[in-house]
Formats: C-alpha cells, structure tokens, sequence
C-alpha cells in the first residue's frame, strides 16, 4: 500500500455515529479523508474538529449518477496515487415482522445496506487497484444471527458477509484486502433512526396485523432500547476499522464489542433449537393458545 501524504481514504455515511468516528480516526492518523454524506452541511462538525483532513463529497449510495460523480471528484483528487482505502459504512436498520413488512421498504433496506455498498466498490476500484488499498465493510453481529422483528435488517448484512468473503478472493491478484467489522451494540443515532423506522413500518399495519404481532414487536423494541443502554462508544468501531486499512496482515473479520463475541460463541457452538429456546426466554415471546 502507498504511505505517507497520499493516503486518501473514502467512507460513506459519515456525517454521524461510526462514520464519523471512522473519518476522524482517519484523519488523526494522517489520512484524508473523503467523507461521503448526503447533506454536505453534515461535514462542518468533522471539519470543525480535523480541518483540511476532511474532504465533503457529496455521496448517496443509492444514487448511480451521485456514485459517479463522487468517484470522479475523489479520481480527479487523488491522481496516480490512487485510494488508500474504503470504508462502506452507509446503512439503516429496519425492523418488522417479515409476514408484514411492505415490500417496498424491504427493497430499501437491501437497497441502501447491501446494492449501495457493491455499487461504490466498483465505482472506485480502479482507484483503490492502482493504490493497493483495502476495502472495509461495515457489517453487524446480527449478520451472523438474527432475532425476531430484525429480519430486514440482518438480512441485509447476511449479505454483506457474503460479498466481502467473495470480494476478498476476487481481489487478491491485486493485493486489495477486504475485511468486515462486526459490531454488537453500539452507540450511535441508528438506535433512534431504526426505532422511528420501525413505528412507521408498524403504522402501517393492518388491525389484524398489530393483533398478530404488536406485542411482540413491543418486546423487541424494549429489548433493543436495554442493548442501546449498554452501547460501547462508536470510536472502538474507528479503532477496529484503523486496524484493518493499516495492519501489514488484517484480519477478515472483526468482532467489536462483548456482546458480539459473545453471541458469535452461541452461534458457533449452540443449536439452532437451544439458540432459539434463549431468545424465546430473553425476549418473552409466548406462542398461542
């Protein structure tokens, strides 16, 4: 990889939460940073605090002409030293039973969490191919496993682990390393992003489909909202995702939080029928009578 002055590096979603921890790791350790958001505005607090370091790019990673235009502002910028790195970390959370949720808003889940991602990586491989760089994808725990209400959502990141374990094979006559980080809960505006998501989803609910699933939908709000209480701070997600665009060997998968390495453990050694029984307890769902 290229060292020193010329490591540009790109990360969607970066005006809050682990984006931004991300671009202003980046930024402290001599990189610079092309900070992809989809209201420049949202860059003055990480320019405020890194200065030249942060570069605003306009970028909305379900927008084909915003990709292109994006790729060709950071190619005109970065020259023949190519891009150090990219970190896909643009995403929402989006949760509802899977009997009921509108097509239309599981389409946008994928859209935004799985196709966006895959479209800026071939916007700007020639560029990170020219550099040697890497690429890290965010992904989540619950790519691993899931809990009831979440399918949308961990689906979406499912897929994620698939494309980065492809993407790392197909890039290595290149030397390009491809890793994903795997979060549990961290504490970051998608907790209340995803809960008014969730609302609205539910909002739209038949009569009948709130008495199938109302309550339980319930349950797992309040179970999500004790996990965001136990939030660990975004910048142990920036630390793990330095490691990844800087290490001489990366890992291709990083857990980052206790509550991740601990449920990558019952995913490992439990079955499915055990896993299933301590959710069911965790979570209080009852079946019918």
């Amino acid at each position: 990889m290229v060292q020193g002055a010329s490591r540009f590096v790109l990360i969607t979603g970066a005006s809050t939460g682990i984006g931004a921890a991300c671009a202003i790791g980046c930024a402290e350790r001599g990189m610079t940073v092309f900070a992809g958001v989809r209201d420049l505005k949202a860059c003055d607090a990480l320019q405020a605090r890194a200065g030249a370091a942060i570069i605003p790019l306009e970028l909305e990673v379900t927008d084909v002409d915003s990709i292109k235009r994006a790729a060709e502002m950071v190619a005109h910028r970065v020259g023949d030293a190519g891009l150090y790195g990219l970190v896909n970390n643009a995403g929402i959370a989006i949760g509802s039973p899977l009997e009921l949720i509108p097509i239309a808003q599981l389409r946008r889940q994928l859209e935004i969490n799985v196709i966006g991602q895959i479209a800026v990586t071939q916007a700007v491989l020639p560029l990170l191919r020219r550099a040697r760089g890497r690429i890290v994808n965010m992904g989540s725990i619950a790519g691993r496993g899931t809990i009831p209400m979440m399918g949308p959502y961990s689906a979406s990141k499912h897929a994620l682990e698939a494309l980065t374990d492809a993407l790392r094979l197909e890039l290595y006559p290149w030397g390009i390393e491809v890793s994903i980080i795997e979060p549990g809960a961290i504490a970051t505006p998608i907790w209340d992003k995803a809960l008014r998501i969730s609302l609205d989803v539910e909002a739209e609910m038949s009569a009948e489909g709130k008495k199938l699933y109302g309550a339980a939908a319930q349950r797992i709000r309040e179970a999500v909202g004790h996990a965001a209480a136990r939030a660990i701070p975004a910048d142990a997600v920036g630390k793990a995702v330095l490691h990844a665009l800087t290490a001489k060997r990366p890992k291709t998968r990083y857990l980052v939080g206790r509550d991740a390495k601990l449920r990558a453990v019952m995913l490992r050694w439990l079955p499915d029928r055990l896993q299933d029984w301590i959710l069911k307890q965790v979570l209080n769902l009852r079946g019918t009578s």
